[in-house]
């Protein structure tokens, strides 16, 4: 690290379960994130104040006004523009050491197994079933771990799907991919604008994690917030052997 990085990330290197070592590991990892909206926000600004070498956003959509309650990468100078776009503008006025990836595409199938192959933790923050499917596939594919967070109104959950541990369930063990649930979006259901900074810094915080290898992780745990009450709920995940997307892919 140069003198410019000791000092600029100091206060992670202060930390015994970090150090140089584990800041280094930072600086040279690729996290991709998927979506650049609620949940995308908190967690590229903090990945990028932490020092992730390169970042890989992606999200097709625009800034809108109705974004700016919650979307604390954005401003209103930047409504009209992409997400991506205007999120990168945010990760290099934080950091601009960081390489960022934009690329204002939906995630379908065929973009995520290039992505994916080339990170070393990806962090899902979007916001429908479908596309958290296929990351969640993908990860699976390319043995990639995975940090998923939702939130909807006042509730709010973040979890960690490993397939580098035997005994870690993927999403879709806990989610089957069929039958589809009907999707609830803030656009009709609404969204407590702190919630999504909680669960979007707790995913940042388990990416990090995954990245030094401090601590652990929340692999085989669900985190619930019920943000009415700030009430915190945990649940233990099971791996289903019969999982249509990760019992073909582990033995």
């Amino acid at each position: 690290m140069t003198d410019d990085q000791l000092l600029r990330y100091s206060r992670h290197i202060l930390l015994d379960e970090l150090g140089i070592e584990g800041q280094e590991r930072i600086l040279a990892a690729h996290a991709l994130v998927i979506g650049a909206g609620g949940l995308g926000s908190p967690v590229a600004l903090y990945l990028a104040s932490a020092g992730v070498g390169h970042i890989t956003l992606v999200d097709h959509d625009t800034v809108d006004t109705t974004n700016l309650q919650r979307q604390i990468a954005h401003t209103l100078e930047r409504v009209g523009q992409r997400k991506v776009n205007s999120a990168q503008a945010a990760i290099q006025a934080i950091n601009p050491d960081v390489r960022v990836t934009a690329i204002a595409e939906r995630a379908d199938a065929a973009l995520l197994d290039s992505l994916v192959a080339q990170a070393d933790v990806v962090l899902d923050c979007c916001d429908n079933f479908a596309t958290r499917q296929a990351v969640n596939q993908a990860c699976m594919r390319h043995g990639k771990p995975l940090v998923s967070g939702a939130a909807i109104r006042m509730d709010g959950q973040v979890s960690v799907f490993d397939p580098r541990q035997a005994d870690s369930p993927c999403y879709a063990c806990v989610f089957p991919p069929e039958p589809a649930p009907e999707e609830t979006r803030c656009a009709t259901m609404g969204v407590f604008a702190p919630l999504v900074g909680i669960v979007g810094t707790v995913q940042a915080a388990e990416a990090l994690k995954l990245i030094t290898q401090a601590g652990s992780s929340l692999a085989g745990r669900l985190l619930m917030l019920d943000a009415r009450h700030m009430d915190w709920s945990e649940v233990r995940l099971q791996r289903h052997a019969d999982c249509p997307v990760c019992s073909g892919l582990r033995a």
